[in-house]
């Protein structure tokens, strides 16, 4: 099986945000084990860094990035995905059309998010991480 995960799960787990990190951990435990894989897009990895910055050093952020790299495949971003994605009305938020565009690129079954409402018109299944872990 094969998904992406959206940023908002990375943080949870980083960020130890209850109740939401128990999920977040156990899909990210999964895709370390390769039992699914897992992919994150190439914008997320930024974003996170930037994210961690107030409760992180800068040498903690880049070895959880890097850990980040060994758990999950990036899901490049390129003129067409971003193309697409700005050529996207569905989408109210472009960050997220960029998620789907990875998602759909890498032919994943599922988009794991806790923003299910912004994926309404996603061409991926979306799916909260509560539910996508009870589906494991």
């Amino acid at each position: 099986m094969k998904i992406l995960v959206d940023t908002n799960i990375i943080l949870d787990v980083l960020l130890k945000r209850e109740p939401h990190n128990k999920a977040a951990q156990v899909i990210m435990t999964k895709c370390a084990e390769r039992k699914i894989t897992g992919y994150l897009a190439a914008h997320s990895i930024p974003n996170i860094f930037y994210v961690l910055r107030k409760d992180y050093s800068q040498e903690e952020r880049r070895r959880f990035i890097r850990n980040l790299c060994e758990i999950f495949r990036i899901s490049d971003l390129n003129t067409e995905k971003i193309i697409s994605a700005i050529d996207n009305e569905q989408f109210l938020d472009f960050e997220d059309c960029l998620q789907e565009e990875c998602a759909v690129a890498e032919t994943a079954d599922f988009i794991v998010t806790r923003n299910l409402a912004d994926f309404k018109q996603s061409k991926v299944k979306v799916i909260g991480p509560d539910e996508f872990v009870k589906l494991l």
